[in-house]
């Protein structure tokens, strides 16, 4: 989709997309799903997310994520997902930004950095302290973007365990 043109005088620049930042709706699962598969795939990963899991962790009767989107008006150019964290010897509430995603060709325009503010205030709103996000160990540009984004690196301590409960 090529952005229509401004004319000013011996200018012509184009015109960015109009974007709303909102949280999901049902009518986005379809699009919301193909772009966790493509995050997926960007990382090697196979993706077995479907519309329904999505549907139940969003808007089931214990709502499990929140997801944010960016809108264009003609489609969703990009997606963050929240998951609360809890730090109890604390006592205090936080969350994972648990993916970060915008489409290829709308990378670079400021998407992400706006889906990142939104999380910012959804956090706050929630009562909570913090807001963590990971990156891969060699994926340095993520590294930049986060820190950019204002967030304090912390170094990774001891080991992390999982046990299946199926």
């Amino acid at each position: 989709m090529t952005a229509p043109l401004i004319d000013n005088s011996d200018i012509i620049l184009p015109r960015p997309a109009v974007l709303t930042i909102r949280t999901a709706r049902r009518q986005d699962l379809p699009e919301l799903s193909e772009m966790i598969t493509l995050l997926a795939a960007h990382h090697n990963d196979a993706a077995a997310m479907t519309a329904d899991t999505l549907e139940r962790d969003l808007f089931g009767d214990v709502p499990w994520i929140t997801a944010l989107v960016a809108d264009s008006g003609s489609g969703l150019m990009g997606y963050a997902i929240l998951v609360p964290l809890y730090r109890a010897q604390e006592g205090q509430r936080g969350m994972d930004l648990h993916h970060l995603f915008v489409r290829d060709g709308q990378r670079g325009h400021g998407i992400g950095q706006h889906l990142v503010a939104r999380a910012r205030e959804t956090a706050r709103n929630a009562g909570c302290g913090y807001l963590s996000v990971s990156a891969a160990t060699g994926n340095f540009a993520a590294h930049r973007f986060y820190e950019l984004m204002d967030f304090t690196p912390r170094p990774v301590t001891g080991m992390r365990y999982t046990q299946a409960l199926v």
